[in-house]
């Protein structure tokens, strides 16, 4: 996340109400916007875990 509170966090870490909230609110136009989106149906479909063994993954071979 570039800024508020939630700064310097990846966007699938950020807490399931604060995606929610945003979605209720309207996502930012954007590429933050879409990347906000795509966060919201991952969580929404319980698919986070795809991005974090994705994350773990790639942690590795760097």
């Amino acid at each position: 996340m570039p800024y508020g509170k939630y700064k310097d966090r990846y966007l699938i870490d950020l807490p399931e109400y604060y995606i929610v909230w945003y979605h209720n609110k309207g996502f930012p136009e954007g590429k933050l916007g879409n990347m906000l989106k795509q966060v919201y149906e991952l969580k929404l479909n319980g698919l986070e875990d795809l991005v974090r063994t994705i994350q773990r993954q790639y942690s590795k071979t760097s």
